[in-house]
């Protein structure tokens, strides 16, 4: 069974990524943006539609990058956002609000301390009365969530490591990822701990860095320069009810109905996806998504991701541009762009054989998945 896609990605740009000093999220937002024009084969008159994140406003990025949008919205900074865009965006193609529109990010996070955690800090956890009780930060409750994990199922310290030494691996091939070094076991295992039983190397790199996708009507996909890349379905679940609280099925039941849903729109099978962008905030993530996904029963991630299975040349490869945890935090955005890249066979070393169909998903009080593929 197949469906008619919902919009096609016919142009992405990215920054360099690390500590950019003298450049603010605006900035980076506007260099990512240019790039995905050009990339797109357009101009700025082209772009009829605006969604941004994290950027100061939409007005900026429009007036600096010359865009006089028909249809325009902003988003909150939250990296769920990144599918929340995605979404907004078949929206507004769908019902005819704008043709082209452009998808902007910019997170000048490192240059300007942000901390994702602790009072005063606008981006991890709101103040709430957990806080005298020690969770002052996401970390914090990914914490408490690998401590249950291991407590039903006896996860492992050494099986966890695969996820830090695999997209380690992955960045290593990426040379515009900010961590190359390679990941041995003992260097995982003797990372200090930041919130036990978290170790440093289970935390995404905050970095400055900016995003951009360009999607348009499918229709007018092939009249662009790239290989278009489809959007064959999208869609997100909310799990907001005590969202303070880590959940006690680490989101599982929300991956689970979201991915149904974008598949089933996409009339593709879980069974036809060739590689998986997970959002890697913290690793543990990587693990109650493949649960809530369906690859494993639960509890049993910890043993799927072995023997690299998850690595480039293996049987489910995932986050290949090095993810959160290597290439650089860009809270999701950058991996919708790895995505349309190995779709695109741009990726080089780091490409996977024969990549037809991508499934991007992020965990979080709000889940979201999307099914990119080559064929319509």
């Amino acid at each position: 069974m197949t469906t008619s896609p919902r919009a096609a990605v016919v142009g992405v740009g990215t920054t360099t990524f690390g500590r950019l000093p003298g450049l603010s999220a605006d900035d980076l937002g506007g260099w990512a943006l240019r790039e995905a024009i050009a990339d797109a084969g357009l101009t700025p008159a082209d772009i009829d539609g605006l969604i941004t994140s994290r950027v100061s406003s939409y007005e900026a990025i429009a007036s600096d990058n010359a865009i006089q949008p028909r249809w325009v919205t902003h988003l909150p900074a939250e990296g769920r956002m990144a599918g929340v865009a995605v979404q907004t965006a078949l929206a507004a193609l769908a019902t005819g609000q704008c043709r082209t529109v452009a998808l902007v990010y910019g997170n000048d996070g490192a240059s300007a301390r942000a901390t994702y955690g602790g009072a005063g800090e606008g981006y991890g956890t709101s103040p709430s009365l957990m806080l005298p009780y020690g969770m002052t930060s996401p970390g914090a409750f990914y914490a408490m969530m690998l401590q249950r994990h291991r407590h039903l199922y006896g996860t492992t310290e050494e099986q966890l490591a695969a996820v830090s030494m695999t997209f380690r691996e992955h960045a290593r091939l990426n040379p515009n990822a900010v961590m190359r070094k390679p990941v041995s076991m003992q260097d995982y295992l003797t990372s200090r701990y930041v919130v036990e039983p978290l170790h440093l190397l289970d935390y995404c790199l905050i970095n400055d860095g900016g995003v951009a996708l360009i999607l348009t009507v499918p229709e007018a996909a092939p009249d662009h320069p790239r290989p278009p890349v489809y959007v064959l379905g999208a869609a997100q679940q909310g799990q907001l009810v005590n969202s303070d609280f880590p959940p006690e099925d680490f989101w599982a039941g929300a991956i689970s109905d979201a991915s149904a849903r974008a598949l089933r729109l996409a009339g593709r099978e879980r069974t036809d996806i060739d590689a998986l962008m997970i959002y890697d905030n913290f690793s543990p993530n990587v693990l109650f998504t493949l649960e809530g996904l369906g690859y494993c029963a639960p509890g049993e991630s910890g043993e799927f991701i072995q023997d690299g299975r998850i690595g480039i040349r293996g049987d489910l490869p995932v986050n290949t541009s090095g993810g959160h945890l290597s290439e650089s935090y860009l809270q999701g955005w950058g991996l919708s762009v790895e995505a349309v890249r190995q779709l695109r066979g741009e990726c080089g070393p780091r490409q996977v054989p024969d990549v037809s169909l991508i499934q991007w998903t992020c965990s979080s009080p709000i889940v979201t998945s999307i099914i990119y593929g080559t064929e319509p």
